[in-house]
């Protein structure tokens, strides 16, 4: 377990950041970029449970992924090397649990007749917004995943990803499964 006693250390003020191995970054750092892009889409997420109170199946979905979302910020924060003991992973089960999630919300949709706009509800809302910074998380861990030497667990990316269907299909269902939705009119303002 973590113990916060003091938030801030002053060790940060030359622009740089630790992982958790002990290692200082530059805060602009690629890995940092990564966690802290992930720590966004959790933010989000913890926004848009401000609208799933009358929901508890869904919001407890969005507290798992919460959790989650912290499981891989620890796994970034530490990348793996050789030799050394392993640390939290984020591990295949939370992928296919979120299939699962995945699978359980769309079999109470309609099918698409177009893509959909954000909007609708405001946890609708806030889910396309949580989305996007999801994709965005993702495309940065990939690219640290492509850089030698920066190890980046395959079961995280496979998450990120799946996370993106997830978020897009929960707000479909917080817009009164799908009847809500807003849907984009091709050409429409011509």
């Amino acid at each position: 377990m973590v113990t916060l006693n003091r938030i801030y250390t002053k060790t940060g003020d030359d622009g740089t950041t630790a992982l958790g191995t002990g290692e200082r970054r530059p805060k602009y750092d690629l890995r940092i970029e990564a966690y802290g892009t992930v720590d966004e889409t959790n933010a989000v997420i913890g926004v848009v449970r401000l609208h799933t109170h009358d929901m508890p199946e869904f919001d407890a979905m969005l507290g798992r992924i919460q959790n989650d979302l912290f499981d891989l910020g620890a796994d970034l924060a530490v990348p793996e090397r050789e030799g050394k003991a392993e640390r939290l992973r984020v591990v295949a089960s939370q992928v296919e649990r979120l299939e699962r999630d995945i699978d359980a919300l769309n079999d109470k949709l309609a099918p698409l007749t177009s893509f959909v706009l954000p909007g609708g509800t405001p946890a609708a809302a806030y889910l396309h917004v949580a989305r996007t910074i999801c994709r965005r998380a993702e495309r940065v861990m990939v690219e640290l995943a492509a850089r030698p030497g920066e190890p980046v667990g395959a079961a995280g990316i496979q998450y990120m990803n799946r996370l993106s269907d997830f978020l897009f299909v929960a707000s479909r269902a917080a817009n009164h499964n799908g009847a809500g939705d807003v849907l984009w009119v091709p050409g429409q303002n011509r």
